[in-house]
């Protein structure tokens, strides 16, 4: 006969469980992870100005063929 009431305790462990969010100690994590907390900016990546003075020639050749020659 009890089998309602135990249902009933085990849905409402069930649902205690899946809604349960404990505080998260963030400073800890940081330790644990080895991350400083200071907020650093990332270092800009250089950018590689070979590919542009590889294809300069052809943006050379571009500009010479895109001028308005449909005007008849």
């Amino acid at each position: 006969m009890g089998r309602g009431r135990q249902k009933a305790k085990a849905q409402r462990q069930a649902r205690d469980i899946k809604y349960y969010s404990p505080s998260t100690d963030l400073t800890a994590l940081e330790r644990e992870l080895g991350i400083r907390s200071e907020h650093q900016t990332p270092k800009p990546v250089p950018v590689d100005s070979s590919y542009d003075d590889e294809y300069s020639k052809y943006d050379e050749q571009t500009k010479k063929y895109s001028g308005d020659d449909d005007a008849d």
